[in-house]
């Protein structure tokens, strides 16, 4: 379980195709901290980390781990997103006494949504994305959504004729420093994941139905 707050941007040094890929990402994490058998979320995918070890160069990376990535969550993610030189957005898993200070995210990526525009407000970004329509019922104004990892509150939510959904949110000068979201682009793609609460009220809705 994972709270949504990044805390480092790794980048993928290596592919290697197996069973499933072993993907091996460079991070500036202390490498006494990385544990065998931990869950990393890497731009929202909940990942285990099967290898770890320490850099042996004095670049700002310090350290390395490794994670199987099944070819299921190949499919369900952002095409291109398991490529050698990619930054992904990490996050380690939620310690008993952590802050919760994003929202509840699981790491299972629900849909890929696509970046319809960006425009600049004050000192921030204004993003419009839009999701397909299994994501609709579950994106609401003031709630959260996670996007490549990062927790972030929905401004606006407009439904679309063909049943797809549009919706606005912020992005700070901050969350654009500390995150790959700084780098993204009209036009890109990206990993969705619905609040926790917003599964379950659904789910509930529809048996009361």
């Amino acid at each position: 379980m994972f709270t949504g707050i990044i805390t480092a941007v790794g980048t993928i040094e290596q592919v290697e195709q197996k069973g499933d890929l072993r993907v091996r990402i460079a991070c500036p994490f202390d490498p006494a901290q990385i544990a065998i058998g931990a869950s990393i979320a890497c731009s929202g995918v909940c990942l285990t980390v099967v290898e770890r070890g320490a850099k042996q160069d004095q670049n700002t990376d310090t350290a390395w781990f490794a994670v199987d990535v099944s070819g299921e969550t190949v499919s369900c993610t952002v095409p291109g997103m398991w490529n050698e030189g990619r930054k992904l957005n990490l996050e380690s898993a939620l310690r008993m006494g952590d802050e919760l200070g994003g929202h509840i995210v699981t790491g299972h990526v629900d849909a890929v949504g696509s970046v319809v525009e960006i425009a600049p407000i004050g000192d921030s970004r204004c993003w419009l994305v839009s999701a397909p329509s299994a994501l609709a019922p579950f994106i609401a104004a003031k709630g959260s959504i996670t996007m490549d990892g990062a927790s972030l509150t929905v401004n606006t939510v407009e439904d679309q004729p063909d049943g797809s959904v549009h919706f606005t949110l912020n992005i700070i000068p901050h969350t654009a420093e500390v995150t790959t979201l700084g780098s993204t682009k009209a036009g890109d793609r990206v990993n969705l994941e619905i609040d926790t609460m917003a599964r379950y009220l659904q789910r509930m809705q529809s048996l009361m139905g």
